[in-house]
């Protein structure tokens, strides 16, 4: 495993990043860039991300800036928005891209990670997108027991909390987790509006996801308590011009008691989970993948 930093322009601070590459005689068969879900640090996926490279993809995962290791000082001091995690997003594709040139680069988007590629500036350098967990954040598709708990969060403890503090203190609320300023506040107008990041920042975001091409596999478990299936399907419509698919995974397909939003990185999925998503990598390297139709079908959910 390397670890080192990333500089990014308009970033006051680089980003902390680790690559995990094949083992010595293996040849890399791709790049493969995971985008993390909210407050979720990048050392979460370091047992999937070894895994994926012991099947001969070099991996790269990353701290977005204000978070995990890319927090520099007090989080009320970091200046940022999710416009600057996209851009962020962005460096971490490009310097791992230059790294393994001519080679496909894929992305394993969780929750989070799933949703900024579509406000990529260079989308041609990412050759498809498995999402994890992943769907809009608008809080009437939110599953039922968070939705209950959704507008007291947005239009009270969120706004209250930031001013009072000069950021979201999630830790301490133990709600999500700290969250820069600037993050928070723009989040909060994503998840109020009905078509989430795309309807918030208006046409020209409406644009940039319409412009996606590479395809989208996305993996929904049935037990997820935050994402639902109107939630997931609305966050691959954004994506409208790319190919993209909807695969239910339910625990008792993999002989577990529970899943969730969170349980798919966790190594006790190593030999059921995983070796579906390095399958699922291989074929959306090579433009492929099962059902994938450029409507947007999806499988049962």
């Amino acid at each position: 495993m390397q670890q080192f930093d990333l500089p990014v322009s308009g970033a006051a601070h680089p980003l902390a990043v680790r690559r995990f590459l094949p083992p010595a005689g293996m040849a890399a068969q791709g790049s493969v860039v995971i985008g993390a879900a909210f407050c979720v640090p990048q050392t979460f996926y370091a047992p999937f991300a070894q895994w994926l490279a012991t099947q001969g993809w070099a991996v790269t995962t990353f701290d977005y800036r204000g978070q995990g290791a890319s927090l520099h000082g007090p989080m009320r001091a970091v200046r940022a928005d999710l416009h600057d995690w996209v851009r962020d997003y962005g460096a971490v594709i490009a310097h791992a891209a230059d790294a393994l040139p001519g080679q496909p680069l894929l992305l394993v988007g969780h929750s989070l990670g799933a949703q900024l590629p579509g406000l990529l500036q260079e989308k041609h350098r990412v050759s498809g997108l498995l999402a994890v967990a992943a769907g809009s954040g608008y809080w009437r598709q939110n599953a039922p027991r968070l939705r209950r708990a959704m507008p007291f969060f947005w239009h009270a403890l969120v706004p209250l909390s930031v001013r009072l503090c000069g950021y979201f203190p999630g830790r301490r609320l133990r709600a999500v987790g700290d969250l820069p300023r600037g993050v928070a506040l723009q989040w909060r107008r994503w998840c109020l509006h009905p078509r989430y990041s795309a309807g918030a920042e208006g046409e020209k975001a409406e644009r940039s996801y319409a412009e996606v091409r590479f395809p989208i596999h996305a993996l929904r478990m049935a037990d997820d308590e935050m994402m639902t299936l109107a939630g997931t399907e609305a966050l691959l419509a954004l994506y409208s011009g790319a190919p993209r698919q909807i695969e239910r995974i339910a625990p008792q397909d993999v002989g577990a008691r529970r899943i969730g939003h969170f349980g798919f990185f966790r190594d006790s999925f190593a030999a059921t989970l995983w070796p579906r998503a390095a399958q699922q990598l291989a074929q959306l390297a090579e433009g492929q993948g099962t059902g994938l139709t450029a409507c947007g079908a999806a499988s049962p959910a």
